[in-house]
């Protein structure tokens, strides 16, 4: 039987490309307790209305998933963020794999 595609909504898709760049940043994440997997120890602060999570700058709007629980909810439905929510924002080696196809397209790098 062939895997069922997994479908993330716009949404979902951001918070998710969002969580994968702060799990490269070692100032922003740490390993998780499972395997594979990072632990976001730290949040970017939005300021006007962007926020800078690594090397990018996003628009506030766009981030607004990362404290929505029904998006969390859906992502942890598809194994890419752990059940802790929201004590702790923990994401799968599933999750950091997952090509959302926004790694390019909403963020752009800082100029400032």
């Amino acid at each position: 039987m062939p895997d069922k595609k997994v479908k993330l909504n716009a949404l979902q898709s951001k918070t998710l490309v969002l969580l994968q760049v702060m799990a490269k940043d070692d100032r922003m994440s740490a390993p998780g307790s499972i395997e594979g997997s990072r632990l976001i120890v730290s949040l970017p602060h939005a300021h006007g209305n962007h926020m800078h999570v690594g090397q990018f700058v996003v628009s506030s709007k766009d981030a607004t998933g990362l404290q929505n629980p029904s998006v969390w909810k859906a992502l942890m439905r598809k194994g890419f963020v752990g059940e802790n929510w929201p004590s702790e924002m923990l994401i799968t080696q599933e999750g950091l794999e997952f090509s959302t196809g926004l790694e390019d397209k909403f963020m752009s790098v800082s100029d400032h």
